[in-house]
């Protein structure tokens, strides 16, 4: 079935197919081999590119008896992660199928068979797949359960976290293990840079205004692969498109999609900022909140942006209070919002968050009593963070101690750090000690 999307701002028309749920009539071993082949060839050729800081982890993964579901944003290195695995651990006992060709668009889950036994065929028995995008094939996880009970190890690479996270609910549970892949970070930025770390403890004056550069760099051009390799092409926006026309608005079959595109804009020119879904549905003219809540589910899963609740001992408080919303990728932000100057501020909070995210942990943010806010709160470390461009200034300087000395009389024993552009120093206040680190140096550390 084809979906036609007309853009008339953009003067872009999206032709999305949707596969429905019928045999292929088309798909023959000889395709099928010639595809394969095809697909085989290119990937062992791919160019490995950084290499990625989640491999380690990876690794320890593929000890353990379990399908390892790779996750996130389209053309953020999936596919490149999946070669460096396969250079790195596998040798060559691996298959490789990427179901983003458009050759197996109507691939169903009855293929699979035929699919197996034309690898075999072609490059003789072996026991670990690698499949990429495979939230493209209805009911993929039948396959891969049956062949996995049988000794079969899986890799596979999704772009659609809601649809995985069903999937793994149901016929995978206890089975599987998901991991997480970013825009680079700074760290992985730098290897793209082909920058040398020198000893961080102590820095001369050049190296220190390198990484200020360099931080700001990171802040204007974010860390998706392509786009740093290709910065005079709009890859930011191409991708932001596809993912509201071909990731949510055909998967979802949503008939207003103008609606979409105004919350997305607002939300990713609004990066960092609280928001309330019920004024998002007065501003848009959404209808109900729930359209809202729907909306921003779907920018969430596949991978656009992240929601950050306020703190609250109560779920129910939670739940009701206004949210923060952050993207992807701080490029993204400056190639596709609106600002009428460059907040670097609210880029360093998006930065910082991702890294937060990156690790694994459970952000929220924070209001004391008194309604003074902190940028981040960190409930099982403890640790209270504040983001603030300069530090220099007595306003500024004032008004972010204060949150985080009132935040830190509310939680005993809490670590308290500011993180600024440039600023470096330790401040001691009673029993209360706050630490201020430059931004390049804490995304290092």
């Amino acid at each position: 079935m084809m979906i036609v999307f007309i853009d008339s701002e953009n003067n872009l028309v999206y032709d999305i197919t949707v596969m429905e749920n019928k045999q292929s009539t088309t798909l023959t071993k000889e395709l099928l081999a010639s595809v394969l082949k095809e697909q085989s060839s290119a990937f062992m050729k791919r160019d490995l590119g950084v290499r990625r800081e989640i491999l380690p982890q990876i690794n320890n993964f593929l000890q353990a008896p379990y399908i390892l579901v790779v996750t996130g944003l389209r053309r953020v290195g999936k596919s490149t992660l999946l070669a460096q695995i396969a250079r790195e651990y596998l040798k060559d006992e691996y298959y490789f199928v990427n179901f983003e060709d458009e050759r197996l668009l109507n691939f169903q889950v009855q293929d699979f068979d035929l699919l197996h036994e034309t690898l075999i065929s072609l490059f003789g028995e072996k026991t670990t797949f690698l499949f990429d995008e495979i939230q493209n094939v209805p009911q993929w996880e039948r396959f891969v359960r049956r062949l996995h009970d049988q000794g079969f190890k899986f890799i596979v690479t999704g772009s659609n976290a809601s649809l995985l996270s069903q999937e793994l609910g149901t016929r995978l549970t206890g089975r599987s293990v998901r991991v997480e892949l970013f825009p680079f970070s700074f760290r992985e930025f730098l290897q793209f840079r082909k920058v040398t770390l020198p000893d961080m403890t102590v820095l001369t004056t050049t190296e220190k205004g390198l990484f200020l550069k360099l931080a700001g760099d990171y802040l204007r051009w974010g860390g998706i692969p392509d786009a740093l390799k290709y910065p005079g092409l709009d890859i930011h926006k191409t991708l932001y498109d596809d993912v509201l026309y071909r990731d949510i608005a055909a998967r979802y079959q949503i008939d207003n999609v103008r609606s979409l595109k105004e919350l997305a804009f607002y939300l990713v020119s609004n990066i960092s900022s609280p928001v309330s879904f019920n004024k998002l549905k007065e501003l848009l003219k959404l209808g109900s909140v729930n359209t809202v809540k729907n909306y921003v589910d779907y920018l969430e899963n596949s991978w656009l942006f992240f929601i950050a609740n306020k703190y609250a001992y109560s779920v129910k408080e939670q739940q009701i209070a206004a949210k923060k919303v952050y993207s992807i990728d701080t490029g993204l932000i400056q190639s596709v919002g609106f600002s009428f100057s460059k907040n670097i501020g609210k880029l360093m909070e998006n930065a910082i968050f991702l890294d937060l995210r990156r690790k694994g942990q459970d952000i929220h943010y924070y209001k004391t009593e008194r309604d003074f806010e902190v940028d981040f709160f960190l409930p099982k470390e403890n640790a209270f963070i504040q983001v603030a461009q300069n530090f220099d200034r007595a306003e500024t300087r004032e008004r972010e101690l204060r949150a985080l000395v009132e935040a830190a009389a509310e939680h005993q024993n809490a670590e308290l750090t500011v993180i600024t552009e440039s600023d470096r120093e330790t401040i001691v206040n009673k029993n209360t000690t706050i630490k201020i680190v430059p931004l390049y140096e804490w995304l290092l550390r």
